[in-house]
C-alpha cells in the first residue's frame, strides 16, 4: 500500500505566501511596464507634439531674452517660465511625456541692426522693437503670411492675443484652421518663437477638440 504524505497546516500557509508574494511582484511589473508603455511623446501622439512644440517656443524666448536681455527681461523670463510649468500640467493631464521640448521649434531671429540714415536724408524715428524683423514683416494688408508653419498655443492667459518674432505688436493677423474652418482675427501684442503663435483663448476659438497643434494653417496679415 502506498503511503500519502500530507502538508503541515504551516507548511500550507507558507507555500500560500510565497504564491501570492510571487502573483503580486508580477502584478507590479506589469502596471510599471503598462504605466511607462502609456506615456506618449511628440513622435506617437499630435497632442503631444503640440504641447511640445509650445514648450520648445518658449525656452527659445528664454533663451534669447537671456542672451539679448533688456529693462524688461527678467519679467518676461518669469512670465515665460509660468507658462512652461502649466505646460508641463498639461501635459501630464495628458499623457505625454513632461518636460519635452519639440526639436523643431522656430528660433527667434535677432532685430537686424538698423543702418544709420545718410546726411540729406531725414532720420526715421521708429522704435526698434515695433519693427518686424522676418521677410513677411513688410506684407501688404491681405497677404498670407507665415506660410507653411504650423500653429500652436503659447500658454499665456489673458484675451485672444498672438507673439510673433516677424510681426511688430500691433499687427492683426487671421488665423485660419482649414481642417474646420473656424477663424479668428487678433492682435499681435509680444513677440515669440514662432511666426504666429496663439495664446489660450486665441487658440480655443480654432482648436479642434484635443488637439494643441494645427498643421493645415491659412495666416493673414490684415492690418
Amino acid at each position: 500500500m502506498s503511503r500519502r504524505r500530507t502538508l503541515s497546516t504551516k507548511k500550507k500557509l507558507a507555500l500560500l505566501v510565497s504564491a501570492a508574494a510571487v502573483a503580486g511582484g508580477g502584478a507590479f511589473a506589469f502596471a510599471a511596464n503598462s504605466n511607462a508603455s502609456s506615456v506618449q511623446n511628440a513622435a506617437s501622439s499630435t497632442v503631444c507634439q503640440g504641447l511640445a512644440t509650445a514648450f520648445g517656443n518658449n525656452e527659445t524666448f528664454i533663451a534669447d531674452q537671456r542672451a539679448n536681455p533688456d529693462a524688461q527681461s527678467e519679467a518676461r523670463i518669469a512670465n515665460r517660465e509660468a507658462v512652461l510649468a502649466q505646460i508641463k500640467v498639461q501635459q501630464e493631464a495628458s499623457g505625454c511625456e513632461v518636460g519635452e521640448s519639440a526639436q523643431d521649434s522656430q528660433p527667434v531671429t535677432p532685430p537686424a541692426a538698423s543702418t544709420p540714415p545718410a546726411a540729406s536724408a531725414p532720420a526715421e524715428s521708429a522704435p526698434a522693437e515695433d519693427t518686424g524683423t522676418g521677410a513677411d514683416a513688410g506684407a501688404a494688408t491681405g497677404e498670407q503670411v507665415c506660410t507653411g508653419s504650423t500653429v500652436t498655443l503659447s500658454g499665456e492667459a489673458g484675451a485672444p492675443a498672438a507673439s510673433s518674432n516677424q510681426f511688430p505688436a500691433g499687427t492683426l493677423l487671421k488665423v485660419t484652421n482649414l481642417d474646420n474652418n473656424k477663424s479668428t482675427t487678433v492682435e499681435v501684442t509680444a513677440t515669440s518663437g514662432s511666426c504666429a503663435l496663439l495664446n489660450n483663448a486665441a487658440f480655443e476659438l480654432v482648436r479642434e477638440p484635443g488637439k494643441f497643434l494645427i498643421r493645415n494653417a491659412l495666416i493673414e496679415k490684415v492690418g
